[in-house]
């Protein structure tokens, strides 16, 4: 695995970005609904941390409920209504709003939240623990300060004091999974786990061992995802279904249909008359 270190992301510089909403079903209505900002970490929780996300919405007159086609990462939220670190959730799931209120969330990198776990990722694989439960009263604090802190950006601070007061050991190994499954995401066409092994230098058994401990999932879960996640993007620009199965590496349009209905909840041709950009 020492050879992927090389393509291990350096650390970005700390600062407030938008983003493209990969895995968002609706993100054109998402977008009308609400805001959607994210936060590059401090070097100093970068090789752990991905982004800090914050949502925040206004006096909406009806109930909005958004979608998610999840990602292969952990993350910790923090909002009035729950206050929890989910694993690797395995289908879809879905956060509806009401009036106003803000979501703080922190993505751990694939891999970086083992250091916080000590121990597999995979006990967390489709499962929500609260904060509280899961560092006592460390964690209620944490929770208690975000939601009483009106500014994000304060908010996002209080965070990263509280990961890194947590001692987190680096894992070179973390890291170079995370090269891993970015490479997944990057490059559509690898497609196969086979593919994937050869390439980070490892056998497909050792390589889904790696994945299930530090990833929390299979690595061939995570390709599929990522390409699914690449469907969907593609459709709503009008690729034709069977072109995009064969460049995905679909054996057939049918097979693409299955695991686009089963992960977005409705088939494609439905999704790309009914999602386009406004």
């Amino acid at each position: 695995m020492s050879s992927m270190a090389a393509i291990v992301p350096r650390p970005p510089e700390t600062r407030l970005v938008k983003t493209r909403q990969r895995g968002w079903v609706d993100p054109y209505a998402g977008l009308n609904a609400f805001d959607y900002t994210r936060q590059t970490p401090s070097s100093e929780i970068s090789a752990y941390v991905e982004h800090f996300w914050v949502v925040t919405w206004t006096d909406l007159a009806e109930p909005y409920e958004q979608r998610i086609v999840s990602h292969p990462s952990v993350n910790m939220t923090i909002t009035q209504d729950f206050h929890q670190i989910a694993g690797v959730i395995k289908g879809g799931f879905s956060y509806t709003m009401r009036g106003s209120g803000r979501v703080l969330g922190t993505r751990f990198r694939p891999g970086g939240f083992r250091p916080f776990l000590g121990g597999p990722v995979s006990q967390l694989t489709d499962r929500f623990v609260e904060i509280g439960e899961m560092y006592g009263t460390a964690g209620a604090t944490l929770v208690e300060r975000v939601l009483a802190e009106p500014d994000a950006r304060a908010a996002i601070a209080l965070t990263e004091t509280f990961l890194l007061g947590l001692a987190p050991d680096r894992d070179p190994l973390a890291e170079e999974v995370a090269a891993l499954v970015a490479l997944a995401e990057g490059d559509v066409s690898v497609t196969r786990v086979d593919e994937l092994a050869a390439r980070a230098g490892l056998s497909v058994r050792s390589l889904q061992r790696l994945f299930r401990d530090y990833v929390g999932i299979g690595p061939k879960w995570v390709i599929r995802r990522f390409r699914l996640h690449e469907a969907a993007e593609r459709i709503h620009h009008g690729l034709d279904l069977a072109t995009l199965a064969a460049e995905l590496g679909y054996t057939d349009q049918a097979h693409l249909t299955r695991d686009f209905t089963a992960a977005v909840g409705m088939p494609p041709a439905t999704y790309a008359r009914l999602r386009r950009p406004a």
